[in-house]
């Protein structure tokens, strides 16, 4: 079942009046918070294909599927009924009239992903459906700011705009460890390194997404605050959609 979004009576927009912004980067560089705000200033959608693998991931687990069962996971993720928000603000997902928000973000979900995000017959497909939304989204709202971690390469490799959000590590922990546990404190950092490092480099197997891509413009936030790093990300839309 194809991924759809919830807002059908949105007004269509011609193909040349669209902006495509693609943005890729590890686990705790901002990546997701800072789209949303690039989103929601350029007026247009935005897809979190993350969350995709993280509903598929859910929803698997909610089945009682093994997840090292490969074959069975390609056809959950072919049959998964999933239903995306294309709002910045309000970036909603449902999975068979089930909200998920919350619960793809639990622990579990993030220990566990990463065996689904590295099924090459999960990502051939998951490509598939973000092509479609990337599409639908931006016909439906002007643009759309895509994240994940092989939209600037595979996904979107014509974006108008491709970016790679990145940050040190220490910053990278930090900021998550803040986000999951209130703190960055030693404890805390430790807590949170197994969802950070360790999922990076298993992720990294499929997917290269601490090193840009020819044409894919860096951006570094280990030294800037929320607001500079959704600043640094809009001139580099801006400038790109000039010279585009």
């Amino acid at each position: 079942m194809t991924a759809v979004i919830d807002d059908p009576a949105a007004a269509s927009r011609t193909a040349d009046e669209q902006v495509v912004v693609a943005i890729d980067g590890p686990s705790g560089s901002g990546k997701s918070s800072v789209s949303r705000a690039v989103a929601t200033r350029l007026e247009v959608g935005y897809l979190d294909t993350g969350a995709m693998y993280r509903a598929l991931t859910w929803w698997c687990l909610e089945r009682g599927l093994d997840l090292s069962d490969q074959d069975a996971v390609a056809v959950a993720s072919r049959e998964l009924p999933l239903v995306m928000s294309h709002d910045p603000q309000a970036p909603a997902i449902t999975v068979d009239g089930t909200a998920v928000d919350l619960a793809i973000r639990e622990t579990r979900i993030s220990e566990a992903v990463s065996a689904v995000a590295t099924n090459l017959a999960v990502r051939a497909d998951m490509k598939q459906r973000q092509r479609v939304l990337i599409g639908e989204i931006a016909s439906a709202t002007g643009g759309v700011v895509a994240e994940g971690r092989d939209i600037t390469t595979v996904v979107a490799p014509d974006a108008d705009v491709r970016i790679l959000l990145t940050a040190s590590e220490a910053a990278r922990l930090a900021r998550r460890s803040k986000e999951l546990h209130g703190s960055d404190d030693d404890s805390s950092l430790e807590r949170t390194r197994e969802q950070v490092v360790a999922r990076d480099a298993k992720d990294s197997t499929v997917s290269q997404f601490s090193v840009a891509a020819d044409g894919v413009v860096t951006v570094d936030t280990s030294d800037l605050d929320f607001e500079q790093s959704v600043q640094a990300v809009l001139d580099v839309v801006r400038a790109g959609v000039r010279a585009g």
